[in-house]
């Protein structure tokens, strides 16, 4: 047979932490998008073109997330990349994308301000976390609960998430019988008077603080609180059961949204969890590795697409950038993708679990109760 000749070679670059203290997220993001690059490059095959991953480390830090961000808008063979990991450093780095043109889609970053920019270039192929406050309205009025106490911890994002639950619930008929605001980590007997003499079925605690929400539940179930306790993504960590003791899932239990699942609970994401571990050896894949799967087989169908409109030829970025805004039902592992005009998921899918274990380590078995499809709020 002849040779395999590319009439050019593209690459979709990677932007996560290597190193430092979230390596292991970020090592299994990059192991995501370069799956994908091995496994969805065929179509690009055959128009003409090689296919590269390009992966740079950018620490989780925003001064080397700036170098990295030059370095890639300088190599012209990039097309479109994926992440940065978090929020912060997306806001940090957007800037420069935008200046050239050059499209990233994010497989974790929830912060609303993200796209708040309208910036072509951004893109994320997970919900925003104002998205988890109407998710979790939807599931108590699901559930019956029909007196809710919210407590929210005072920054900016999770007095904004209790503010979009707060909304849904009024909308949806639950009861909003409290909304407070602290930073205390213990002491809460003046809140939970509150609580209970308002005869709250459930306490919702937009919070990011594990420590915080355990505190506090541990001292509510103490002074004989029955109901339920709800709360964000950043509960879905098994220190909050050491922080609020095994009284945490007694009486009406604790409930927590998230805007992923573990990757083994997608439907569709056998294959790839069975070809990640055999070609990296390792456990199962991290938080996000399956989304930035998604990620790059997102970049590469909107490569695929915007060089079929120019007769096979290579695209420039800015017509990837807009190729991925008019990608119609693109279907990935975890889930089919739309976007709107800020490169939000439209809509989006959350989920809610339910604490079932006094024991840390049984945390991961933790059950999917629902999900919820949420179109971002305007």
């Amino acid at each position: 047979p002849t040779p395999f000749v590319p009439k050019a070679t593209i690459k979709i670059a990677s932007q996560s932490p290597l190193s430092g203290d979230f390596a292991a997220t970020g090592t299994d993001i990059m192991r995501g998008a370069e799956l994908a690059v091995r496994q969805l490059a065929d179509p690009l095959m055959e128009l003409g073109y090689k296919i590269e991953l390009a992966p740079y480390d950018d620490q989780n830090n925003v001064g080397e997330a700036v170098s990295v961000a030059k370095e890639i808008v300088a190599d012209p063979e990039i097309l479109c990349g994926v992440g940065p990991y978090t929020s912060r450093i997306f806001i940090q780095v957007e800037e420069i994308y935008h200046q050239a043109g050059l499209a990233f889609v994010s497989p974790s970053a929830t912060a609303v301000f993200v796209t708040e920019s309208g910036y072509l270039e951004v893109n994320r192929v997970v919900g925003r976390n104002d998205g988890e406050g109407a998710a979790g309205a939807q599931f108590a009025k699901a559930q019956g609960f029909a007196r809710v106490f919210i407590i929210s911890q005072n920054t900016d994002p999770t007095t904004f998430i209790a503010e979009n639950f707060r909304n849904a619930a009024s909308r949806l008929g639950v009861t909003v019988v409290g909304d407070m605001s602290t930073d205390a980590t213990e002491n809460f007997d003046w809140l939970i008077d509150r609580v209970i003499s308002n005869n709250a079925d459930l306490v919702y605690f937009s919070t990011l603080s594990v420590e915080q929400a355990g505190g506090f539940f541990r001292e509510a179930r103490a002074a004989g609180y029955k109901g339920a306790f709800m709360g964000l993504s950043s509960l879905d960590n098994p220190g909050l059961l050491e922080s609020a003791g095994p009284l945490l899932i007694s009486d009406g239990g604790m409930y927590y949204t998230n805007v992923v699942l573990p990757a083994m609970n997608y439907p569709d994401a056998s294959n790839f969890v069975e070809d990640f571990e055999t070609l990296y050896g390792s456990s199962t894949p991290q938080f996000f590795s399956v989304q930035a799967y998604d990620a790059a087989g997102v970049c590469m169908k909107a490569i695929e697409e915007a060089s079929i409109v120019k007769g096979g030829e290579v695209p420039t970025r800015a017509e990837v950038a807009s190729a991925i805004r008019a990608l119609q039902d693109y279907q990935g592992i975890t889930g089919v993708y739309n976007f709107d005009k800020k490169g939000d998921l439209n809509p989006a899918e959350y989920f809610v679990f339910q604490a079932v274990s006094t024991d840390p380590e049984d945390w991961s078995q933790n059950p999917l109760i629902t999900s919820f499809e949420i179109a971002p709020v305007p």
